[in-house]
C-alpha cells in the first residue's frame, strides 16, 4: 500500500525530509527553506500496510493528500493543497484559473502608463539603437519570465506562488529576504502609490477638460489630495468585491482593453497630425555636453527596461492555476505568456516608434501624452482628449487591483500564520481599507515619488533581469560551464551591472536637476 501524505501544523520531521531527500537529495536545503515560511508543513506518515509488507516509497505528486479545512478532503490531481494555508490566502485561494484568465492578468499588469515614456528614450538613442534596445529588452524579459514559470514547481511538493518564496528557496532565508523583499514590496506597494498619484492627477485633468468654463472649474475644483482620496476610495471599493486574484479576471479584461486602447489612440492621433516645427531625429541634439549625452543614454535604457513590468506578479498569477503531476501548471502558464506577449509588442513598438516619428527630439519629458497635449491639444476635440484621460483612469483603477493583491496576501498571511485559520471577511475588508489609507497617506506625503522612479526602478531592476537567472542556477543546478549555466550567469551579471549604472545615472540626474520635494503638497 502506498503512503499517505498528511498535513499537520507542526515542524517537518527529519524522517520526512530524509524520505523526500531519498528521491531529490540535491534539493533538501531548498525544501527546508520554503518550509520555514509556513507554520503548517508537510509530514510524511506511512499508512498501515494491508498486505504485511512495508512500502518505503513516497509519492508527493499524483498521490492522495488529505488535510483538514472544515472537514473537507481534496485529491491532489484536482485542487489539493500541500500547504493548507495557501487555501486561505487571496493569491492562491482559488486555483481555477486558466491560460486565458492568466493572459488577461499579464496584459493588464504588463502594459502601464510608463510605456508612454518610450518615445523619450528614442530621442536619446535614435532610430537604430532605440529599436534595438527595445527589442533586446523584450527578448530578455520574456526569457526571464520563462525561467520564473518553470521554477514555480521546482521544489518537490511545493508550489512557489510568490516571488519572495522563490527568492528564499534559491538564495536562502536571510539573503533571499534581503534581495527580494524590498523590490517585491516596492513594485507592489509603491506601484499602487504611483497609480494613486497618476490616477488622481488624471481625474483632475479630466475634470478640467470636460468642465470647459475655467472660472467655474477653478471655483469648484478639488485639491490634489482630494482627487487622490476620490481615486483610492474607488480603488478600495472595487477591491472589497474581489476576494482573490482569480476573481480579478473581469477587472483584468477591462484593464487590458483600456491599456491597449489608450496606447493605440495616442500614437495614431500623433502621427495623423502635422509634425511640430523644428522636429529633428539627431540624438546628439538632446544633450549639450558629452557627460549629458552619457546620462541621457543611461536614462533612456532605464526607460526601456522599465517599460516591461509585472515580473513580481508572474508567479502569483501562475498560482491561480490548478496543477498536478500529469498536467503541471507551467504548460498553460506558458500559453498565457505566449498570448499576452504576442500582443504587448504590437502596442508598445508602434507607440515608441510612432511617438518618436511624430515629435522627434521635441518630445516632452512627460512622454507622448504631454507632447500631444502641448502641440495638438488646441486643435483636437475636447471630447477626444477627455476620453483618453478617462481610459487611463479606468486602467489605473484596474491595474491597482493586481499590484495590491500581493500586499493583501502578505497581510492575511501574518494573520493566518498566527491564528491558524482563515481570515474572516470583516478583517479581510479591514486590511484592504488599511492598505488604502496607508497608500493614500504616502501619496499625499510624497507626491514627488514619480521623480524618484528612475532611482527606485534601477534598484528594483534585478528582480526582472537578473534574479531569475541566478535563481535558475541555484535551484536547477545546470552543468557547470554548460550553455544554460553560462547564459544565465552572463545575463544575471549584466542585469546587476545595468542596475548599478541606472542608479548612478538617476542620482546624477537628481544632483544636476534637483528635486522638487513638495512634501504634503500634491
Amino acid at each position: 500500500m502506498e503512503e499517505v501524505v498528511e498535513v499537520f501544523a507542526e515542524p517537518p520531521t527529519s524522517t520526512a525530509i530524509g524520505r523526500i531527500n531519498h528521491h531529490h537529495p540535491h534539493q533538501t536545503s531548498a525544501i527546508a527553506k520554503i518550509q520555514k515560511q509556513y507554520l503548517q508543513t508537510i509530514t510524511v506518515v506511512p499508512e498501515r500496510p494491508m498486505n504485511g509488507h512495508d512500502n518505503n516509497s513516497t509519492i508527493v505528486h499524483g498521490q492522495r493528500q488529505s488535510y483538514s479545512e472544515g472537514g473537507s478532503e481534496h485529491d491532489s490531481e484536482g485542487e489539493g493543497e500541500l500547504n493548507p494555508q495557501d487555501a486561505w490566502l487571496p493569491i492562491t485561494e482559488s486555483r481555477k484559473g486558466n491560460a486565458y484568465t492568466s493572459a488577461l492578468h499579464l496584459l493588464c499588469s504588463g502594459i502601464g502608463i510608463q510605456a508612454l515614456l518610450l518615445p523619450v528614450a528614442f530621442a536619446a538613442l535614435g532610430w537604430f539603437w532605440g529599436i534595438l534596445c527595445l527589442f533586446m529588452a523584450f527578448l530578455w524579459q520574456l526569457y526571464t519570465i520563462w525561467l520564473l514559470i518553470h521554477l514555480h514547481e521546482s521544489v518537490p511538493g511545493t508550489r512557489l506562488s510568490r516571488y519572495l518564496h522563490l527568492s528564499i528557496a534559491a538564495f536562502g532565508q536571510k539573503l533571499g529576504k534581503l534581495l527580494g523583499i524590498f523590490p517585491v514590496m516596492y513594485l507592489s506597494g509603491a506601484t499602487c502609490v504611483m497609480l494613486i498619484i497618476t490616477g488622481g492627477g488624471t481625474m483632475e485633468q479630466f475634470y478640467k477638460i470636460m468642465c470647459g468654463n475655467e472660472a467655474t472649474c477653478s471655483a469648484k475644483a478639488l485639491s490634489g489630495a482630494e482627487w487622490y482620496l476620490v481615486f483610492i476610495f474607488l480603488a478600495i471599493f472595487v477591491a472589497l468585491f474581489c476576494p482573490n486574484l482569480n476573481s480579478l479576471a473581469g477587472i483584468s479584461l477591462i484593464g487590458a482593453i483600456t491599456a491597449v486602447s489608450y496606447c493605440t489612440i495616442i500614437w495614431v492621433l500623433s502621427i495623423s497630425k502635422n509634425k511640430p516645427d523644428g522636429v529633428s531625429y539627431e540624438p546628439s541634439k538632446v544633450a549639450v555636453s558629452e557627460m549629458d549625452r552619457i546620462r541621457s543614454i543611461l536614462n533612456a535604457i532605464g526607460i526601456i527596461a522599465l517599460a516591461f513590468r509585472g515580473h513580481n506578479v508572474v508567479l502569483e498569477i501562475q498560482g491561480t492555476m490548478p496543477s498536478s503531476a500529469k498536467h503541471p501548471c507551467h504548460e498553460p502558464m506558458w500559453r498565457a505568456v505566449t498570448i499576452s506577449y504576442l500582443l504587448i509588442p504590437l502596442f508598445l513598438f508602434p507607440l515608441a516608434i510612432g511617438g518618436y516619428w511624430a515629435y522627434g527630439n521635441t518630445i516632452a519629458d512627460g512622454g507622448i501624452l504631454r507632447a500631444f497635449s502641448k502641440f495638438h491639444g488646441h486643435n483636437t476635440p475636447r471630447f477626444v482628449i477627455g476620453m483618453i484621460y478617462l481610459i487611463i483612469l479606468i486602467n489605473c483603477l484596474c491595474t491597482f487591483q493586481i499590484f495590491a493583491m500581493p500586499v493583501f496576501d502578505n497581510l492575511e498571511f501574518r494573520y493566518t500564520s498566527k491564528k491558524k485559520k482563515r481570515c474572516p471577511r470583516w478583517l479581510r475588508s479591514g486590511f484592504r481599507v488599511f492598505f488604502g489609507g496607508l497608500t493614500f497617506f504616502i501619496s499625499v506625503a510624497l507626491p514627488f515619488l514619480g521623480s524618484l522612479a528612475a532611482l527606485l526602478g534601477g534598484i528594483t531592476l534585478p528582480l526582472t533581469f537578473a534574479y531569475p537567472c541566478f535563481m535558475w542556477i541555484a535551484i536547477k543546478k545546470p552543468r557547470t560551464n554548460g550553455t544554460m549555466w553560462w547564459l544565465n550567469l552572463v545575463l544575471g551579471c549584466l542585469g546587476i551591472v545595468l542596475s548599478i549604472l541606472l542608479v548612478v545615472a538617476a542620482v546624477w540626474s537628481l544632483v544636476n536637476k534637483g528635486l522638487d520635494a513638495n512634501f504634503f503638497k500634491p
